[in-house]
């Protein structure tokens, strides 16, 4: 371990983002009701440039008049190369009650991008005098952001999750699909005469759990556009899961028990992740640092990889 040791994420579960229009108020409460983690209200892409001003305004009524429960609520602005997003931002803060946890910034490039908003933010919240700090989440969507992800990562305290943004980032970086998320059908390899689909996302989803661990934010991955496809869902989101993302998010309803399903411990993973504490425990009592569990050798790199599942496993009951 470093002598710099690396910041702990949030202690919130994030298993599931919904995502609703801003244009659509009548979905809001269904929203409301929804067993996710975290809303995200829409202003940016699925708003058409004609609405925005109206589904803005909608947006900042309903985060005051919708009952929230305790989902993380957070608000996805338009991006920094857009007209809409300064005003987004000023509008929000000046208006919206201090039910808004989160702004969710698209298309993020450079640590520069973050330092932008986050002035912004930091002068409104000082001359309105909100009492709730607002936090960020950011999106990579382009072969800039992934090129400096790292430090995308660590330029503001207000950063808390990071998503991945399949569709846009493969155009950025010229990919020929135009599926969002998933296997594709041309990215294989060959042995024997039998093709073997490999995951066209993993390198971009691997250096955002680095860059995300390394400075204390949670990562998260991103949209999977064929919402008829439960199994094709649930197998990328297993993918991620295994990597150390924390969720993902669903563009459809149908989508978040899946989501849920996959980002919550199962008792049988919990259940063997406390006996190997109880073992190692054992094993330190006797002056040993490792011992046998199950066959297979179990040590302190051990008790850390069971401490993760033990604490996720915490952070979702006590939600």
């Amino acid at each position: 371990m470093s002598f710099r040791i690396q910041s702990a994420p949030p202690a919130r579960p994030n298993r599931c983002q919904l995502f609703g229009p801003g244009s659509r108020p009548a979905i809001f409460e269904k929203m409301a009701r929804s067993d996710v983690d975290v809303i995200n209200l829409d202003l940016e892409d699925s708003v058409s440039p004609d609405d925005k001003p109206k589904a803005r305004a909608t947006i900042i009524e309903a985060i005051g008049d919708v009952d929230w429960g305790r989902k993380h609520l957070s608000v996805r602005i338009n991006g920094l190369d857009t007209p809409y997003w300064y005003r987004d931002v000023v509008d929000l803060l000046e208006q919206a009650s201090d039910r808004l946890d989160q702004i969710m910034i698209p298309k993020v490039g450079c640590a520069e991008d973050i330092y932008a908003v986050d002035a912004l933010v930091t002068a409104i919240e000082r001359a309105t005098g909100r009492s709730k700090r607002i936090a960020f989440e950011v999106i990579i969507e382009s072969a800039a952001g992934i090129a400096n992800v790292d430090a995308i990562a660590a330029a503001s305290p207000r950063l808390q999750a990071m998503s991945l943004g399949a569709a846009d980032f493969a155009a950025s970086m010229g990919m020929q699909t135009t599926g969002i998320g998933g296997t594709q059908e041309n990215y294989y390899m060959l042995r024997n005469g039998v093709q073997h689909w490999s995951d066209p996302w993993h390198w971009a989803q691997t250096a955002i759990v680095a860059a995300c661990r390394s400075h204390g934010v949670l990562p998260v991955d991103g949209p999977f556009g064929d919402f008829s496809d439960d199994d094709g869902f649930r197998a990328q989101a297993r993918r991620s899961a295994t990597l150390g993302m924390v969720g993902k998010w669903a563009i459809h309803p149908k989508q978040v028990a899946l989501a849920n399903e996959v980002f919550t411990p199962s008792e049988a993973a919990v259940s063997e992740a406390r006996e190997i504490l109880a073992a190692m425990e054992q094993a330190r009592a006797e002056g040993a640092g490792a011992t046998v569990y199950k066959g297979r050798l179990v040590d302190i790199a051990s008790i850390k990889q069971a401490e993760v599942i033990v604490a996720q496993s915490e952070l979702i009951g006590a939600a």
